[in-house]
């Protein structure tokens, strides 16, 4: 009996780590690497969606080094910056994943109601949703009518949400950059006012306005090891 016990259990062990490989990607995320990075100063490729797939590829000879899927869903949009591949997929989730080797998804976000809001002709396919807030892309803006939300590039923090006001909507395809401000448009309804009225401006602290006291951005720890004032973690500010 020991000896037939021993056998079963020696048997379990590899269906139970079969098991723990067969488990599904929580998000349905399907990394697949085409072409190994042979240096640590590869440059970074070039990205675009190609049907169902996000792809990163090398701009000089079109070679696929990367694609990421999720099973049943297809990316609508994508925002390449420094190290990161931004994706808005068609259920209202925006993805980050690893840009250099596409190693991995770093972080995913939800669209409140983002999937139901993608399929109208509204969305333009959701034109303009993902927007950088930075020179250097540390904070991304997603944009839909009901709000503006604003996420830390580095680990998909959120940082402040900025809600439309009543009886307005923000308008993501008509935002545009000025300098360090993204100007987004928020028509009200019939409103005859002028339209610099009908304009929002945001950067990475935030709504743009005289006396501002927003919250910083830094990831825990840098700006006190700088010797700086560094917010709360996990703060969300709400700037109207």
């Amino acid at each position: 009996m020991p000896v037939l016990l021993a056998s079963l259990a020696l048997f379990a062990v590899p269906l139970v780590t079969a098991g723990q490989h067969a488990r599904p990607a929580p998000y349905g995320d399907r990394l697949t690497v085409h072409a190994r990075v042979q240096s640590d100063t590869a440059a970074e490729p070039a990205l675009r969606t190609r049907g169902r797939t996000l792809q990163a590829y090398d701009p000089g000879t079109g070679r696929a080094r990367w694609t990421h899927a999720r099973v049943g869903h297809r990316p609508l949009a994508v925002l390449p910056t420094p190290g990161h591949a931004l994706a808005l997929w068609d259920d209202g989730l925006v993805t980050d994943t690893e840009r250099r080797t596409g190693r991995s998804v770093r972080w995913h976000r939800a669209i409140p109601a983002g999937a139901d809001w993608l399929r109208t002709p509204e969305a333009r396919g959701g034109a303009g949703v993902l927007r950088t807030l930075d020179p250097r892309a540390r904070m991304v803006a997603v944009v839909t009518p009901r709000r503006i939300a604003a996420y830390r590039t580095a680990d998909g923090d959120l940082r402040w949400v900025l809600p439309a006001e009543p009886g307005c909507a923000f308008e993501p395809s008509r935002a545009v950059h000025h300098g360090p401000a993204l100007l987004v448009a928020q028509p009200c309804g019939a409103a005859t006012s002028a339209w610099p009225e009908q304009l929002t401006a945001v950067d990475d602290l935030g709504r743009i306005a005289p006396g501002r006291k927003p919250l910083g951005n830094a990831l825990p720890g840098a700006a006190a090891a700088q010797g700086t004032a560094q917010a709360p973690e996990k703060v969300v500010a709400h700037h109207r």
